[in-house]
């Protein structure tokens, strides 16, 4: 699998890490692209790779997330790489999939967040952890959005709002993040 250039972007990323947190992700996500040669497959039953879209609206005061059906949480939009070692691209499709979304614009090809988070035990599928890559894309408040069997809900959220919906360290951090680029 071409793991080389997913080494590269989180060795370019480490430096970037928010906090000693997110780079201990970092470090994690490394370790485990070099040791599992099926990063990419959701065949690797410890473990894989995810890409993600942490969509904004223009001003990136808001925030698209979904609130995911499987695992009964309002999360950003994105899925599993089956294979696709570009995990921008992987971010650009889920995105699009997931929300309905034509006009998604990449804002940087540079990772905005990595995260490794838990999975649990779901239908004989062992727990494990998703490695998560995440990309920002700007996208417009009023494209009409369509809500996939993969979700319960989309909505576009004011990032002061974000914490009442969801108390995970990585969408706070997210916000975090956006908050501090607000135009």
């Amino acid at each position: 699998m071409h793991r080389q250039k997913i080494t590269e972007l989180l060795r370019n990323y480490q430096s970037l890490a928010a906090d000693a947190h997110e780079a201990e992700m970092v470090a994690a996500t490394l370790a485990f692209v070099s040791e599992h040669p099926n990063c990419l497959l959701r065949s690797e039953l410890v473990g894989h790779l995810t890409g993600s879209a942490w969509i904004v609206d223009l001003k990136r005061t808001q925030t698209l997330l979904t609130h995911h059906r499987k695992l009964d949480r309002w999360l950003q939009l994105g899925g599993h790489a089956d294979g696709d070692p570009d995990l921008l691209a992987v971010a650009v499709r889920e995105g699009k999939e997931e929300s309905g979304l034509i006009s998604l614009k990449v804002i940087s090809e540079i990772p905005f967040d990595i995260d490794r988070h838990w999975i649990p035990e779901r239908k004989g599928e062992p727990g494990h952890y998703h490695y998560d890559i995440r990309f920002m894309m700007e996208a417009d408040p009023n494209e009409p959005l369509v809500v996939t069997h993969e979700s319960n809900a989309l909505k576009w959220i004011p990032l002061s709002l974000v914490p009442t919906l969801s108390r995970e360290e990585s969408i706070t951090r997210m916000v975090r993040k956006t908050a501090r680029l607000a135009v």
